[in-house]
């Protein structure tokens, strides 16, 4: 049985994690006479860097960007531990007072837009599995993209027989020891490479079994010229220049992805070798049958893999699993790898607005079945609007920009006494083609999920375009008197 809030607030923030804790503040400073409040289904805030506990746990983007554009990044090291970007949000929360806004241990089940009412009625499950309402006018998404609950896990053959412990990194156990213990780490993206390193430290040895290679690339986790500002210059422009530098180099690499693969894949490839030597088998281990950002490129701090590989700690290894057995993993070449310890670093289930069930005016809303206005609003669908960051770039940096879009678009509906917004299909736009909401990328995790996603279009502005430069002028500066966005 539910229990109704009859208080209608203006706004309702999903997710108290990086995106949301930013979202309150620029909310709280450009748009002051909003009353809003931040739901958040776990017990603390920080999203994903409170969730994930596993070993070496940390950032795969600098901090400068993946920082907030209003909060300088102050520590020495760019590529962060978890602990401290915990922190940072923390901290952020608590000197704006966007803390005190948190409903925490609810969690969006279900949202239903009535036409009548011009609001959202929003259902939230509590810890008791009680459930209470709560209304709003405006809904902003910043739940992120994976489940919680439950990563990506295959079901191996065998998986009964081994006798040892299976862990998941997304369920840490804290008390794991794996002092002096066999490991093999099952997965080839940036939790396998951070896991890998860190364990060795304590592992007698650590295995990591990849299916086919990944693009590693190795920088260090401090960035002199930005600490170099800081010793100059106020931390806030310090910040400001280090950003700008910091973004414009993740967007001359991604072009160089596009435009030269072959050039970029050979520098890549190169470094790597500088970095095992002329007898390791580079060709096997690390190099991928796609080109660099088909998917995700994997950074490793100060070369902490390779350097774990070198001293003989961290062994890659390339190939297919058949089954597994008591003592570990049987390949499919007949290679038996030990272990007493399995961890299935194996990706993350992908679900879109935080797995709620979402309806207009009653009547179930398929997200399939709309089109994506600037990839952050959906046609039809009314007075929504959800964070989703980059692909090939910092989280943090469309996070930002989606913010400061929200925050334009309620002061643009106040300027224009209107309750409601609903991006809306022109006659010109009803023939376009469709493409995936997040296009050009191959990585498993996304394609298994892409289908539950809206489409893009192939013209502005139903487009997603995963490109810092275009969106700032999208988000930022474009009219919203576009013909597209209709307000009521």
């Amino acid at each position: 049985m539910s229990k109704e809030n009859k208080d209608l607030l203006d706004v309702v923030i999903v997710g108290a994690g990086l995106s949301g804790i930013g979202a309150a503040v620029m909310l709280q400073q450009q748009c002051p006479d909003k009353r809003y409040c931040i739901i958040e289904a776990r017990q603390s805030l920080g999203g994903t860097w409170d969730l994930f506990r596993y070993p070496g746990i940390r950032s795969d983007s600098d901090m400068h960007t993946l920082g907030y554009r209003f909060k300088p990044w102050r520590d020495a090291k760019a590529i962060a531990d978890g602990p401290s970007i915990l922190r940072y949000v923390k901290e952020t929360a608590a000197e704006h007072g966007v803390d005190k806004q948190i409903r925490y241990g609810q969690r969006l089940v279900a949202a239903n837009w009535s036409d009548v009412d011009a609001c959202w009625t929003l259902e939230l499950e509590q810890a008791d599995d009680s459930v209470v309402t709560q209304r709003c006018r405006m809904l902003l998404m910043c739940s992120g993209y994976y489940r919680y609950e439950k990563g990506h896990t295959p079901e191996f053959e065998g998986q009964a027989d081994f006798r040892g412990q299976l862990v998941h990194p997304q369920h840490w156990p804290q008390d794991l020891d794996y002092s002096d213990k066999r490991v093999v780490i099952i997965g080839s993206g940036a939790t396998a490479m951070t896991l890998a390193p860190a364990m060795a430290d304590k592992a007698s040895h650590v295995v990591m079994l990849q299916r086919s290679p990944t693009y590693v690339v190795s920088m260090p986790d401090r960035d002199r010229v930005a600490n170099a500002l800081r010793r100059v210059l106020p931390d806030t422009w310090a910040y400001a220049l280090t950003r700008f530098k910091n973004v414009r180099f993740q967007q001359w690499v991604y072009r160089q992805s596009r435009r030269k693969p072959e050039k970029l894949k050979k520098r890549i490839l190169d470094m790597v070798r500088k970095e095992l030597g002329p007898d390791y088998d580079v060709a096997k281990h690390f190099t991928p049958s796609y080109n660099p950002w088909d998917q995700r490129l994997c950074l490793v701090p100060n070369a902490d893999l390779f350097q774990s590989i070198r001293e003989g700690r961290t062994e890659v290894v390339t190939e297919h699993i058949d089954r597994f057995t008591e003592n570990g993993i049987l390949l499919k070449n007949g290679q038996e790898l030990a272990a007493d310890i399995i961890v299935t670093a194996t990706g993350l289930n992908m679900q879109i607005m935080g797995g709620a069930q979402f309806s207009l005016n009653g009547k179930p809303l398929d997200f399939a079945d709309t089109w994506a206005y600037k990839g952050l609003m959906y046609s039809g669908v009314p007075n929504l609007v959800m964070t989703f960051g980059y692909i090939n770039a910092s989280w943090t940096l469309r996070a930002d920009l989606t913010a400061g879009f929200f925050c334009r678009l309620i002061n643009h509906m106040d300027e224009h006494d209107a309750r409601v917004v609903r991006p809306t299909l022109r006659e010109e736009d009803r023939g376009m083609e469709a493409r995936p909401f997040i296009d050009d990328f191959s990585a498993g995790y996304m394609q298994r999920m892409m289908h539950r996603f809206p489409k893009q279009g192939d013209r502005a502005p139903w487009l997603n375009t995963q490109d810092y430069g275009k969106d700032r002028k999208l988000l930022s500066r474009d009219s919203l008197d576009d013909g597209v966005l209709v307000l009521g």
